[in-house]
């Protein structure tokens, strides 16, 4: 699970990061697809070592950006 992968700080940056990519987002962002995708490249950012908050916020902005490039969401 991720919660063993990382530290709590870690895990809280990785909510609020998911949560301020989730507001960017006009229609859909409650639905799971879409939050799923935004949390992976969160995970993906995290598990290359950048755990800071502003660049896991970075990667789920740039995650909802290819969204809505792809799936018009």
């Amino acid at each position: 699970m991720i919660a063993e992968s990382f530290g709590s700080r870690t895990l809280a940056n990785m909510e609020v990061a998911l949560e301020r990519a989730c507001k960017g987002l006009s229609m859909g962002a409650e639905e799971h697809r879409v939050r799923r995708h935004i949390a992976s490249k969160i995970i993906e950012c995290a598990e290359a070592g950048d755990t800071t908050l502003g660049g896991l916020t970075a990667a789920g902005r740039v995650a909802v950006i290819e969204l809505c490039a792809t799936h018009g969401v």
